[in-house]
């Protein structure tokens, strides 16, 4: 079996490796993302996800979790290394990292790849620019037991550190999907599935909604919403009340409101 291999100096090439994948350029093409902190690793590895390799803080604390990670991915063939604190705050960008991050193989994202039975709920995006947003709407996935996210157009990278640190873990238990307009709607149109859009135009109550498995629930851009194409092309546009002087609710949480609505419904 493998052993820990201690790293100690900043121009190793590994070292440089995994500051490359703080880079989507990089992340790309070395097909690779990095995810930190013990209870994130934990929760892949939970779900059947093993990290390539496993990097460690010298001055880490001890933890069961993180014995059974290591041993995990050791006897799985993979990587584990022991980096001072400075050189994991190199590899992070940020001056308290986490004491653990592992290096994980980016999903085929695909949607031949996604099995629209699997899940009653399934949330998408259209443009969604804020990589807390995107992870916040897979950690809501993970929540109303969605089948996954299917992200439109040109989207924030599920596989950026911030998008997998706002995702509590969901990036792993959730299918993640990636499209152009044009190939999701006849992807769709393919089988069964509701696409509904949280909308002003001609929209009903979301409360007395017909809603109707699998649900397709979409929310468009942080600052535009929904181009009016995308809109009309929806079985069902609803809307919310707005009771104060927001005309409109941050696109995550109104996608987490329409899928708790759509569960109700739908249970």
């Amino acid at each position: 079996m493998a052993e820990r291999r201690l790293i100690t100096g900043f121009s190793n090439p590994t070292v440089k490796f995994l500051r490359s994948l703080r880079d989507k350029k990089h992340r790309k093409a070395a097909g690779r993302f990095l995810a930190e902190g013990l209870r994130l690793l934990t929760d892949a590895r939970e779900s059947g996800h093993l990290p390539e390799m496993l990097v460690m803080s010298t001055s880490r604390d001890p933890h069961q979790l993180l014995d059974r990670l290591e041993a995990d991915v050791l006897a799985a063939g993979g990587e584990v290394l022991e980096l001072a604190p400075d050189l994991l705050a190199k590899i992070t960008g940020k001056d308290n990292p986490q004491a653990v991050a592992g290096v994980f193989t980016e999903f085929d994202t695909a949607l031949t790849n996604l099995d629209r039975s699997a899940a009653k709920i399934w949330l998408v995006a259209q443009a969604l620019r804020d990589p807390g947003n995107l992870g916040t709407m897979l950690r809501t996935g993970d929540a109303v037991g969605a089948g996954g996210l299917i992200l439109i157009d040109d989207c924030a990278d599920p596989f950026s550190a911030e998008a997998v640190r706002a995702s509590m873990g969901a990036v792993f238990t959730q299918k993640i999907g990636q499209a152009r307009w044009d190939e999701f709607l006849p992807w769709l149109r393919g089988g069964a599935g509701q696409l509904v859009a949280a909308s002003l135009r001609d929209a009903v109550d979301y409360r007395s909604a017909p809603y109707a498995a699998p649900c397709f629930l979409m929310v468009g851009n942080e600052s535009r919403g929904l181009p009016e194409e995308y809109e009309l092309a929806c079985d069902l546009r609803v809307t919310m009340p707005m009771k104060g002087r927001a005309d409109s609710l941050n696109a995550a949480v109104a996608g987490a409101v329409l899928a708790y609505e759509a569960l109700a419904a739908l249970d």
